[in-house]
């Protein structure tokens, strides 16, 4: 176990819950800390259900292009908790992150605070003392009483596509949700708001009038969609033809819409739209294995192969990971899945579930809280006969090559937690 490793274990252990909204602990260890969160670049807010990371990936690429630095915050990370932090393109180097864990660890003197806020402590302090030109913060869950919402005057606020998730945190309706998410707005500040449903829209658009907040609103003042494979960007200015986003999925051009929507209100030209579009990098969204053990195996049995991994996992994500499945495939196609038990299977696979030739059921490897790949099966069994068990992804991917003629074009996604992917992405690029 790394010096990391031990400390980031040790703040895991100052909150008896993993997940407690509140602000007040973390203004608490900010005022000890001499509020690094007032000291960082410009911050661009990011809220919503699905689309945060894409839409942080576009925007940072589109500000990159232009030749702006930029830190950014994100979660949860994939493989290594360092991703979680970047400085000017880079992630943070240990030495680095472990004085500001530690320094924040001194600071708060063993009081209640969960992992997320302090951390998010130390991302402050990170970006108070390296400058940039602008920082991109995700929100980790909810907005209005996220750990991220201490950021008291932003210069663009966005709402990604609001859907059903963690409605033990957020409330059980939709638009307890919306309401939670409509937090980050701020009285003056701009905010972009992605695709939205109706009653969701009226009630973010509500709560912004309260504030004096100004909206740009998708599929009133702009939209963005796929057209003959290039991306159509419209708004009062006219019509703008770019190239398709690098990320895969339809849904990939509304997140692309409202990063050139972002990027226009800072001023920004459409050769940087174009550069924003074609450079983005985002893992486990969608995102196609070139190498590692798993492609080795089916290369070695002569299948010729579209490895895949998709960290979504709500009913918005699976109708992504439906509409992918929809693109011609000569071939069949296969779903190795695993879940968290806090999520709805059900919901999820609905959609999917009748263009896929198997479903194989995992338990997310490593200590979270997975549902097992039996539970994953008993529900997935109605959407899908051909649904088993597996005990690792590698016996899955044996139990696929079982399935199929030696030499057959396969496509593969691995799919239903970011946990997952991970995992994954550990041993695979």
């Amino acid at each position: 176990m790394t010096q990391k490793d031990i400390i980031l274990n040790r703040l895991n252990k100052l909150h008896p819950k993993i997940i407690d909204l509140s602000l007040d602990r973390m203004i608490n260890l900010l005022k000890k800390l001499e509020n690094p969160h007032q000291k960082i670049p410009p911050v661009i807010h990011i809220a919503g259900t699905n689309g945060k990371g894409s839409t942080l990936a576009f925007i940072k690429s589109g500000l990159e292009a232009g030749g702006k630095a930029v830190h950014a915050y994100t979660s949860p990370h994939l493989v290594n908790f360092s991703e979680r932090i970047t400085l000017t393109g880079n992630e943070i180097q240990e030495p680095l992150l472990l004085s500001y864990l530690e320094l924040c660890e001194k600071l708060n003197q063993e009081n209640n605070i969960t992992f997320f806020e302090i951390t998010t402590c130390a991302a402050f302090l990170a970006f108070s003392q390296h400058k940039a030109d602008y920082t991109l913060l995700e929100v980790g869950l909810g907005g209005r009483l996220d750990a991220t919402n201490v950021i008291e005057a932003p210069i663009i606020s966005i709402i990604t596509p609001v859907s059903i998730d963690h409605q033990q945190f957020l409330g059980e309706s939709i638009l307890d949700i919306a309401f939670e998410k409509a937090g980050i707005l701020k009285p003056k500040v701009p905010a972009v708001i992605g695709r939205q449903d109706k009653k969701v829209r009226n009630k973010i658009c509500s709560i912004a009038a309260d504030l004096g907040t100004p909206v740009s609103i998708f599929d009133k003042d702009w939209s963005s969609r796929k057209f003959n494979g290039s991306m159509i960007y419209e708004d009062n200015d006219g019509i703008i033809e770019l190239p398709a986003p690098l990320l895969k999925g339809d849904h990939q051009f509304e997140n692309a819409g409202i990063a050139i929507n972002v990027l226009k209100t800072l001023n920004y030209d459409i050769k940087i739209f174009e550069q924003s579009l074609l450079n983005v990098v985002w893992p486990a969204r969608l995102h196609k294995l070139k190498s590692g053990p798993l492609i080795k195996k089916l290369e070695q049995q002569h299948f010729k192969t579209d490895l895949w991994i998709d960290g979504g996992h709500n009913e918005a994500a699976g109708k992504a990971v439906a509409s992918f499945l929809k693109d011609p495939f000569h071939g069949k196609s296969h779903l190795i899945f695993g879940m968290l038990n806090s999520k709805d299977v059900k919901t999820f696979l609905s959609g999917m579930a009748t263009m896929l030739d198997s479903i194989i059921c995992v338990t997310i490897p490593g200590d979270v809280p997975s549902l097992t790949a039996m539970q994953v099966a008993e529900t997935a069994k109605p959407f899908q006969k051909k649904s088993f068990v597996a005990k690792s992804i590698d016996q899955a991917v044996d139990k696929i090559i079982i399935q199929n003629k030696t030499g057959s074009n396969l496509r593969i996604v691995i799919c239903g937690s970011l946990y997952l992917c991970g995992h994954i992405l550990s041993n695979h690029t």
